[in-house]
């Protein structure tokens, strides 16, 4: 199978509160750039696939320091449209203990909302791909971006290319009643849906029964209920959850489910101590498409995007520099932290 993933969506400038500063108190930023396609993209490439973006960013300097962080991580880059007025920006404020993280939005008007899909040849970009991936993030945006959206996963079903979407619903960007009009559309061409338990109530109308994650607490059977019916009403190969046990910003409880229409696999649950968990989610789908790209059972790439995903929770930024040493060191239960010499 070719090993070219292709991905699609917002690159934003994130400028972040230094040592667990609150805004008011910050009089710098720290500045880095990311954005869940643009981050699957990345890891896939640290794992040593061909991690393919494609998005929109502006002719300027700030639209081209986008593209150069994406470069230094091996991102092929060159079906990327310029144009427009400007980059997405989010700024962050992490939380610690019991206060939570704070993320502001200014993104109105960035180039990627303002997008035509006479900008990109889908039949050149996708050629010799074996998956397609975006979020619903991107048909949020705007409904240029949502259109862009359905073209691109489109041109992938038609070529027989694997297609995914990591639900990601953003309430800033859009109401609950547009995104499951646009979001159970685009899902009639998706193979393998990711979304955590809100994702699949906000987006598509699936609720888990009797689980709440501010209590720290799991019900499994809800989850298999949602997902059974997931599966009879889009048809979907594969649907995997990552699950948030939120005890504190600080310590979160961190495993997976996955379906494939007959075995429901629930994976090793890590306990994880929170550095920067923006990302975490997009570290989950890279691992779980990394390892079903390279021929992983359901199961073994369910523990790989876990595993992949519980180490991104400790490295500061948007990207999951996880190796591929890394990751395979803690699904074989190596997790003591010790310094490698």
């Amino acid at each position: 199978m070719s090993k070219k993933v292709v991905t699609l969506g917002e690159i934003m400038l994130r400028l972040s509160t230094p040592d667990f500063k609150r805004f008011v108190q910050a009089d710098s930023f720290d500045v880095t750039y990311g954005g869940g396609e643009a981050n699957v993209a990345a890891a896939l490439c640290n794992y040593g696939l061909n991690g393919t973006f494609v998005t929109k960013v502006p002719n300027n300097a700030i639209g081209q320091s986008a593209i150069n962080h994406l470069r230094r991580y091996g991102v092929d880059t060159q079906f990327i449209a310029r144009g427009g007025d400007r980059l997405g920006i989010y700024f962050l404020e992490t939380g610690a203990s019991m206060r939570a993280s704070q993320v502001i939005y200014d993104r109105a008007g960035a180039s990627i909302a303002d997008v035509d899909v006479k900008e990109f040849e889908f039949d050149k970009i996708l050629n010799g791909a074996s998956w397609f991936h975006t979020t619903g993030i991107t048909p949020a945006l705007s409904d240029k971006a949502a259109v862009l959206t359905e073209v691109a996963l489109k041109a992938a079903r038609a070529k027989g290319i694997t297609t995914s979407i990591d639900l990601n619903y953003r309430k800033k960007l859009w109401s609950k009643e547009k995104a499951r009009e646009v979001m159970t559309k685009l899902c009639k061409y998706v193979d393998v849906c990711i979304g955590n338990e809100e994702d699949a109530d906000t987006t598509l109308g699936f609720k888990a029964k009797n689980t709440d994650v501010t209590k720290g607490e799991l019900n499994l059977e809800g989850f298999k209920d949602v997902f059974k019916q997931m599966k009879e009403k889009f048809g979907f190969k594969f649907i995997a959850s990552s699950l948030r046990e939120s005890h504190s910003a600080s310590d979160n409880g961190w495993s997976a489910l996955v379906y494939d229409g007959k075995e429901f696999y629930h994976t090793k649950q890590y306990n994880v101590r929170i550095v920067d968990r923006v990302g975490s989610g997009d570290s989950f789908a890279s691992g779980l498409i990394y390892g079903l790209v390279t021929g992983m059972p359901m199961n073994e790439a369910a523990e790989f995007g876990v595993a992949a995903s519980a180490l991104k929770h400790t490295i500061p930024g948007d990207l999951n520099h996880a190796t591929l040493n890394d990751v395979n060191g803690l699904m074989k239960g190596d997790g003591s932290g010790r310094v490698q010499r």
